[in-house]
């Protein structure tokens, strides 16, 4: 699934703007949204440590490190197509995805390697190569998506088929020992070890939903239909769950409220659906009562699920990632889309509490 390629590919930064970090007071009622930073171009994915904001940035192929003034420190650059980044003690890991330049009969590219980069306390670089595991092994090869006509549209990449051949190691969490990657491409979430052997954690549910007449690039679409899930985000529960939010692209059709929130048990690869509805959910964080933020890039700001239900908690247009941090804090990122007004990314905190950015780099 070409999904996330796509959102990089359609978006674009009107400029580097570095703003003052507003720092949000003490203080009762709804939480303040400040901003911090417009000095990353593509934020994907945060990794937040303490009082360290790292940012990978997927435009620049750069993970840099959040100051103070609201500029990014580079920690790792020339990184091609860098999405996800997390830490453990003086570990990092970040993924990386190399894509042929876009052409007619592939108009997203074709991902020709993926992987997760490990750099262990000494510095050095372990890779382990998702792209190498879906070519051996394509967990959803016996997975068929699209229309539930099969003899409609056979030819086009709306029509029936199997799971491809395809990884794009988006996010990545480390807990329980590993590292676990959502692939984007494979449509699963995978094990990884700090020696880089990978391994199938579980394979998403395919997404079935109706399209409207009016949304159908063609009439036989027209029904139910069998979307690719695609993992934009995992995280590590305390209970050593793995959560993770999916979406299908199907917005770009004009249908919201088709993206989920999962949790999967690491060891047995059982799937839980705890939540749907959103719109475009390209990212979560664990919050420390047991509540799940999740960033809906098509909702319109950041949701938070609590208790079995879903709630609004911030309104921020082009959500792209979120995490949690020190005393309960929520840092978010935007993607700056290119619109007749274009706007910049941004780096955001959600917070009632005063709060600090370590400037020390990793």
């Amino acid at each position: 699934m070409h999904s996330m390629r796509a959102l990089a590919v359609g978006c674009a930064v009107a400029g580097l703007i570095i703003a003052t970090p507003a720092v949000a007071s003490a203080k009762t009622g709804p939480p303040t949204t400040s901003d911090w930073s417009d000095a990353s171009l593509a934020p994907f994915n945060l990794e937040v440590d303490g009082t360290r904001v790292l940012v990978a940035d997927g435009f620049t192929g750069m993970v840099g490190a959040l100051q103070p003034d609201g500029t990014l420190a580079p920690v790792v650059t020339d990184v091609p197509g860098v999405a996800g980044i997390a830490t453990r003690g003086k570990w990092l890991a970040y993924t990386s995805t190399v894509s042929t330049p876009p052409d007619e009969q592939h108009p997203e590219g074709v991902n020709v390697a993926s992987g997760l980069n490990i750099r262990t306390p000494q510095g050095t670089i372990v890779y382990a190569d998702t792209h190498a595991f879906e070519v051996a092994n394509n967990p959803d090869a016996g997975v068929t998506y699209g229309p539930a006509d099969a003899s409609c549209l056979p030819d086009s990449p709306f029509g029936a088929h199997n799971g491809l051949v395809d990884s794009h190691a988006y996010s990545v969490a480390s807990g329980n020992g590993v590292w676990y990657v959502a692939d984007a491409g494979g449509n699963d979430i995978l094990k990884v070890t700090d020696s880089g052997q990978v391994s199938l954690v579980a394979v998403l549910p395919r997404k079935a939903f109706d399209i409207p007449p009016e949304a159908a690039p063609a009439p036989c679409l027209v029904g139910t239909y069998y979307s690719e899930p695609v993992p934009t985000d995992v995280e590590v529960g305390g209970d050593g769950q793995l959560y993770v939010t999916t979406l299908t692209g199907a917005t770009e059709a004009g249908i919201p409220g088709l993206s989920d929130l999962w949790r999967i048990n690491p060891t047995t690869g059982a799937i839980t659906h705890l939540a749907g509805g959103f719109s475009g959910a390209t990212n979560l964080a664990l919050g420390k009562n047991g509540e799940i933020y999740v960033a809906e890039l098509d909702g319109g700001g950041i949701s938070v699920y609590r208790n079995g239900v879903v709630s609004p908690y911030a309104a921020l247009p082009n959500a792209l990632a979120v995490e949690t941090g020190a005393g309960g804090t929520v840092w978010a990122s935007t993607i700056g889309l290119l619109q007749q007004n274009p706007v910049p990314s941004r780096i955001v905190s959600i917070s009632n509490g005063k709060v600090k950015v370590q400037a020390k780099l990793p």
